[in-house]
């Protein structure tokens, strides 16, 4: 890969990737709700998804995508019906705070089946490697060590984005001291994950 390929699928991917979707809708969701603590596992699954839409593309897969629609139907379903399953333990979460309350832990596991599973039905992840990509790079010359750059690359410009994400939801949830504002950012909270699960079913 030359430095203007990989400049140009970067500079692409930024935008794409910085720009509010379902998946980011649920990061920011379960910062403001839970804080950033045990957010990693979701965060590492979001960028190994990619990763798996990537090396479809590069290895020629996207037609053999298609074929397998049926299955990504069936993860995309399963997404959107765990974001609102989250939405609904946010909406009735309780509001009373302490100064050394600690963010409620969750499985890792599950934490990274989630974020893996929102990534890999995500229509708007999908349509950038499958459809976009193909006419950013050609990828009929993309070597193996080439792949490993654009992982590389990937990785580099994930990192930055989504944990900025992170860190602006971090930042706005130290306001929420109140029982009546941590109330609030529940309910905000979970209307942004039902928004991001509406968006997913209807695409």
């Amino acid at each position: 890969m030359t430095l203007t390929s990989l400049f140009v699928f970067a500079a692409a991917l930024f935008v794409a990737a910085g720009s509010p979707g379902p998946s980011i809708a649920a990061l920011v969701a379960r910062v403001l709700s839970k804080g950033y603590r045990d957010v990693l596992p979701f965060v590492a699954a979001m960028w190994f998804g990619e990763a798996i839409w990537l090396s479809f593309a590069v290895a020629g897969l996207a037609a053999i995508a298609e074929s397998f629609q049926p299955l990504f139907l069936v993860i995309k379903w399963i997404g959107v019906a765990y974001l609102l399953y989250l939405a609904w333990k946010m909406w009735t979460a309780e509001t009373a705070v302490s100064d050394d309350a600690l963010p409620e832990s969750r499985s890792a596991v599950k934490m990274f089946l989630t974020g893996l599973t929102l990534t890999l039905g995500n229509p708007k992840i999908m349509m950038f490697y499958v459809a976009l990509l193909p006419s950013i790079i050609d990828l009929g010359g993309v070597t193996l060590a080439g792949w490993a750059e654009l992982v590389v690359a990937m990785l580099l410009v994930l990192m930055v984005v989504d944990l900025l994400w992170v860190l602006l939801a971090a930042k706005a949830r130290q306001f929420l001291k109140s029982p009546k504002a941590v109330g609030l950012a529940n309910r905000v909270s979970a209307g942004t994950m039902a928004g991001a699960a509406a968006v997913i079913a209807a695409r």
